[in-house]
């Protein structure tokens, strides 16, 4: 939903699905050439997502919610639904790997930008996560952590984040919010795409796509507490095994792009979520001035379009706003999708721009590290200097003096 102001330093596979936020007109990116897929016995190779770096091993299920009480803002006639993955830490197991997505949610998120013929489907759909399906839950008590996509990105863009933040000791829901991604399966066989899409242009619509996804989040909460129950059901489904993990005064949201716009507004309407985390994207409703109460917040975003002084961005005016424990970082080299698996993927497929100066692997380090660093701090009362201000390890995060 952040429009990107510079297309330098973006892997093709980003590059393809940033434009397709930019709107009609915008070129589709082409690869410069098509990679080779080495193949055994027919079947496409294997690409892996980075380890996790926590002690965890990670489980995974998905869940799919409906909201009674709520019409869906694309299709009045239906209520609103989500699909969540939640990931959470582990005991070590032989349960199934969990998919990176299902092979039609790869067809269309290729095909949205015309890669459809240039990687197979279900190479990206059988990417390993390093989490496996229903595994059984590590013992112990966990914050929870609510991630939302940018706009028109499904939840799996989001899945190496959520796999290393479960493997650190958080239970993480990750939620896609129906007709807003490219493609979305659900049950029954069906598949949800972005009728969103074709409808948003304005801040004020934007912004509305944020309190409706704040509203959606808030779900997810009421829907997790309601499984901690004596006898907590689901919709008619029995207690997860991962429901009892969850610390309920302990919650935190991070989203990328319009996700992080979502991250804000759960939290100004809703006070259980303590601590939240914005990627790379605008706010497009200004903060009331009562801030979010004192809770802590961070802004981590690409210096080209969120330093200080950017044309278009509406960082400034959150930061006064915010009244609570605040960091406002910039990444050097970094582009709108660079806090997203987006690089990653495009490096295990060689689709990455060989100039680029940041490498998927460098770009998802940094999400991830100080992402957990401020979860550490604010969810578990962990102390973590990275925080504190720059970094030699790190020299392309800046801290800038607003």
């Amino acid at each position: 939903m952040n429009i990107i102001r510079s297309a330098t330093a973006v892997t093709l596979l980003g590059l393809s699905l940033t434009l397709a936020l930019q709107g009609p007109g915008a070129a589709a990116a082409a690869p410069a050439q098509t990679p080779a897929f080495s193949t055994r016995n027919g079947a496409e190779s294997e690409i892996s997502l980075p380890r996790p770096a926590g002690r965890y091993a990670v489980g995974r299920q998905t869940l799919h919610l409906s909201d009674q009480r709520r019409r869906d803002p694309w299709v009045p006639s239906l209520h609103r639904e989500l699909m969540v993955s939640m990931h959470y830490p582990a005991r070590a197991g032989r349960s199934a790997p969990a998919a990176y997505m299902t092979q039609e949610e790869a067809r269309l998120l290729l095909e949205a930008r015309g890669l459809a013929g240039v990687v197979p489907a279900a190479t990206v759909s059988g990417a390993r996560t390093h989490a496996r399906v229903d595994a059984r839950p590590a013992y112990g008590r966990f914050p929870l952590v609510l991630l939302s996509p940018g706009f028109s990105m499904p939840r799996g863009t989001l899945t190496t984040l959520a796999v290393d933040l479960a493997s650190r000791g958080y239970v993480v829901a990750s939620v896609d919010h129906a007709y807003e991604s490219v493609g979305t399966s659900f049950p029954g066989g069906r598949v949800l795409t972005c009728l969103a899409c074709e409808r948003v242009a304005t801040d004020e619509e934007k912004a509305q796509v944020a309190e409706d996804r704040a509203r959606d989040l808030s779900f997810v909460i009421d829907q997790l507490s309601a499984l901690r129950a004596p006898s907590g059901t689901l919709q008619g489904r029995r207690s997860l095994p991962y429901a009892r993990m969850v610390d309920m005064r302990r919650i935190g949201a991070a989203g990328h792009s319009i996700g992080g716009a979502a991250a804000a507004a759960v939290m100004v309407r809703d006070e259980r979520v303590r601590a939240g985390v914005n990627l790379d994207g605008d706010f497009f409703a200004p903060f009331a001035e009562a801030g979010l109460h004192g809770r802590p917040f961070m802004m981590m975003g690409a210096s080209a379009t969120h330093s200080p002084g950017s044309p278009g961005s509406d960082w400034r005016d959150a930061w006064t706003r915010l009244d609570g424990w605040k960091r406002w970082l910039t990444v050097a080299g970094a582009e709108h999708f660079a806090f997203t698996d987006l690089p990653l993927l495009a490096d295990r497929l060689g689709l990455s721009d060989p100039a680029a100066p940041l490498s998927g692997d460098r770009s998802w380090q940094l999400t991830r590290d100080y992402t957990a660093a401020f979860l550490d701090t604010h969810l578990r009362g962990l102390a973590r200097p990275l925080l504190d201000g720059p970094s030699a390890e790190r020299p392309e995060v800046a801290f800038p003096a607003v």
